[in-house]
């Protein structure tokens, strides 16, 4: 018996792949936070490996917008943030998944920005309570086409973004607090990862404000180009 909803259901959320017909259907998105020294002393908050602990937040797969995309500047904000990152497709089911093991898990790569409303985000971190509203931001999940490599990690690969083609952020991805292997072990002690699910690993140093008009084009080393421009306010 087929089910009748009162309304259409919301479609299905899907990245292209590069040298695919098919389109890879989104499950979750997951964040990294801090996982780049020299951004985690920008944010004030700087991270000694040997005592910290990984820490994640979400976002809907609805926020999910691809590479290329004109997205209005978001209400509630002043402070409107770039942040490029590494996104790691996952392509296999894994719970609680060995560090040397992970790399089975990995479909490919994508590189992804992370759009923050900052304002918000720093009045809820200082007040304790959670980041939603700087970071559920709609159509703040900005990412390219997926490139396959199943079973490899990246540990090394120039990443930089810029605004207006003036460089805002330059680093690499070999400088990742947590790499790509100890991401998905860690992950997936509390998650059942699922094929669909994308880790956007980090973003380094130079995160900055942008306005309307800005065009933001951001670059990773054997992954690929990313570009956004941001439209007026609505």
């Amino acid at each position: 018996m087929s089910t009748t909803y009162l309304w259409n259901p919301p479609a299905v959320r899907s990245l292209p792949v590069r040298g695919e017909a098919a389109r890879l259907p989104i499950n979750r998105l997951f964040f990294v936070g801090r996982n780049y020294h020299a951004h985690a002393v920008e944010m004030g908050k700087p991270v000694d490996k040997a005592s910290a602990q990984l820490f994640y937040f979400t976002k809907a797969p609805q926020t999910l917008v691809e590479s290329g995309a004109t997205t209005a500047y978001p209400p509630g904000t002043s402070n409107f943030h770039h942040e490029m990152e590494l996104v790691v497709a996952i392509g296999k089911p894994g719970f609680r998944v060995p560090a040397d093991q992970a790399h089975e898990l990995v479909y490919g790569y994508a590189c992804g920005l992370d759009m923050t409303r900052r304002d918000l985000q720093l009045v809820a971190r200082e007040q304790g309570r959670p980041w939603d509203l700087g970071k559920d931001v709609e159509e703040s999940s900005v990412v390219s086409e997926v490139v396959p490599m199943p079973g490899r990690v990246l540990e090394r690969g120039a990443i930089t973004l810029s605004v207006n083609e003036q460089v805002r952020q330059q680093s690499d991805i070999g400088m990742l607090i947590w790499n790509v292997r100890e991401v998905i072990a860690d992950l997936s002690r509390f998650y059942h990862l699922q094929p669909g699910d994308l880790i956007f690993t980090g973003t380094p140093e130079g995160v900055g404000p942008v306005v309307a008009g800005d065009r933001i084009d951001g670059h990773i080393d054997g992954v690929g180009d990313i570009r956004l421009t941001v439209g007026a306010a609505e």
